[in-house]
C-alpha cells in the first residue's frame, strides 16, 4: 500500500514484522515471542493470503475480527486445466455485471474474491459455509434461481438460529 502503510498496519495489528520479497513477492512473517497474542502470525498469513487473493485491505482486515476465517477455492480442483471452463465458471460466480458475487455476498453475509483461478470467502462459519455451498451449486451448473433460492432459505435458517441464540447474532443480520 501508500508507503507501506497496509504492512505496517497488519504488522501492528498482528505483533508480527513482514519481511516482503519484492521480486518474487514472497512473505516472510516472523513474531517476537513476547508478542501478546501467538495467534498473530496465523492472522498476519491470512490477512496477507487474503489481499494476495483479491480483497481490498479493508474487507481482508476483517479477519482480525474473532471468530472470521479465509476459505479459499481452486477452480482448477473442479474444471481441471481447461481456460475456456475456468472462465465459464469464473463467470457464472460473478454473474452478470457482479449479481451473483454481490447476492451470494448480501445473503451469507460473508466477502467474496474472484481471482486468477480462485475464489476467496472471508466470513464467520456460518457464513462461510453457506457461501461456499452457493459457490460450489454453481460450479456444478446450477441454476442462479435454484442458488438465490438457496441463498434466502440458508438465510432464514440463519436468522431462525440466531434468535434461538440471540448473543451469536450478527449485526448485519439483525
Amino acid at each position: 500500500g501508500e508507503k507501506g502503510s497496509v504492512k505496517k498496519q497488519i504488522e501492528e495489528a498482528t505483533s508480527t514484522k513482514l519481511n516482503i520479497d519484492s521480486k518474487t513477492g514472497g512473505v516472510e512473517i516472523t513474531q517476537d515471542s513476547s508478542a501478546p497474542d501467538p495467534a498473530g502470525i496465523l492472522k498476519a498469513r491470512d490477512l496477507v493470503l487474503a489481499i494476495g487473493r483479491g480483497f481490498s485491505p479493508q474487507r481482508a482486515f476483517r479477519l482480525l475480527e474473532e471468530g472470521q476465517l479465509l476459505e479459499i477455492i481452486d477452480l482448477k480442483q473442479h474444471v481441471g486445466d481447461s481456460k475456456n471452463a475456468l472462465i465459464r465458471v469464473k463467470g457464472r460466480i460473478i454473474g452478470e455485471n457482479g449479481k451473483a458475487r454481490r447476492t451470494i455476498e448480501e445473503y451469507s453475509g460473508a466477502y467474496i474474491s474472484v481471482y486468477g483461478h480462485t475464489v476467496s470467502i472471508v466470513g464467520d462459519y456460518d457464513q462461510v459455509r453457506v457461501a461456499r455451498e452457493a459457490i460450489e451449486m454453481l460450479i456444478r451448473g446450477a441454476q442462479h434461481g435454484t442458488v438465490y433460492r438457496f441463498l434466502e432459505k440458508a438465510r432464514r435458517e440463519l436468522k431462525r438460529r440466531m434468535l434461538q441464540y440471540p448473543s451469536f447474532m450478527p449485526e448485519d443480520l439483525l
